[in-house]
């Protein structure tokens, strides 16, 4: 954990460390700028929880400086990622607005989503699955969730989470697990995805973030993967990952009923940085016949390029 002030005796006359670290961190709360980082050692590495210079209680959590989170205690309806926002628009559409949802996040991060869904939709019953103990210790020391969500964190690792999550308890399955900015073999295949669908509820949602770049391979194995146990997919991610030019995120939603792909394109293309949603003939297409991964076959997703985070 990060130091907080150091103990020792006072000089007559003179403040010690941490009375003027206490002073500092009053001004800074009230201008939400020179707060100091976080920092601690967690499974996963080094993770840091940096400032947001522009909003007073806001912090970005990285993990080996690649950024993971980003999370704002003032205002948990705040989603600065663009993959978050689209993952956030699923939500907002998973049910009508202000419906309680029973939802389980694999990967845990700064609880961003689950803050979200809490705020969105009070009384909902969420449980996140992170298998980096330390880490959600250091997250829960930090960033402290709101005491009235009916928020359960649980520190496994995803699939074995998910294997104890009863038949049709979620209405919805975020997943968004990344270990060394890589999301793990076994959270890829058509046996992993089988159990997710175990645990849905019938006309529940799965949504995945997923990350690639050219040639785009993982992507579309995992879209095949996916279409093997859903019958309906949609998928949203930014105009230069679609055409294979940079590595980033994509977020599939993948459900047993029709998606709300005309809302979900509107809400995704008037973003901050707008996106586009395929489903679909297009995104059959665009799979292009890729085979559907086995836990026999299965590879981590690929490692981004050393100056995909700059």
């Amino acid at each position: 954990m990060a130091r907080r002030g150091g103990a020792g005796s006072e000089k007559p006359g003179k403040r010690n460390d941490r009375s003027d670290r206490s002073e500092r961190n009053e001004r800074a709360d009230r201008s939400g700028r020179g707060r100091e980082p976080r920092t601690a050692t967690v499974d996963g590495g080094r993770a840091e929880l940096a400032p947001d210079k522009e909003r007073r209680n806001a912090w970005t959590l990285l993990l080996d400086g690649a950024p993971q989170s980003h999370v704002d205690l003032d205002d948990p309806t705040y989603l600065s990622f663009e993959y978050q926002r689209r993952i956030g628009h699923v939500i907002d559409l998973a049910a009508p607005p202000g419906t309680p949802l029973h939802v389980l996040h694999l990967g845990g991060g700064a609880f961003t989503l689950a803050r979200y869904t809490a705020a969105t939709r009070p009384r909902s019953t969420q449980q996140i699955v992170e298998i980096d103990a330390p880490l959600v210790a250091f997250v829960r020391q930090e960033l402290p969730l709101d005491p009235q969500a009916r928020v359960r964190v649980r520190a496994l690792d995803a699939r074995e989470g998910l294997g104890k999550i009863p038949d049709g308890w979620a209405d919805l399955v975020v997943a968004d697990v990344f270990g060394g900015a890589r999301t793990p073999a076994h959270l890829t295949t058509t046996e992993f995805l089988a159990e997710v669908r175990r645990a849905l509820k019938p006309g529940g949602s799965y949504v995945a973030n997923l990350a690639d770049g050219p040639p785009l391979a993982h992507l579309r194995g995992q879209i095949a993967t996916a279409a093997a146990h859903f019958p309906e997919l949609a998928l949203a991610a930014d105009p230069t990952v679609w055409r294979g030019r940079r590595f980033g995120n994509a977020v599939l939603v993948a459900s047993d009923r029709p998606v709300a792909v005309a809302e979900l394109t509107r809400r995704v293309a008037t973003d901050p940085h707008p996106g586009r949603v395929e489903h679909g003939r297009a995104l059959a297409d665009f799979t292009g016949g890729a085979a559907v991964v086995t836990d026999a076959v299965a590879k981590a997703s690929p490692a981004p390029p050393p100056n995909a985070f700059d």
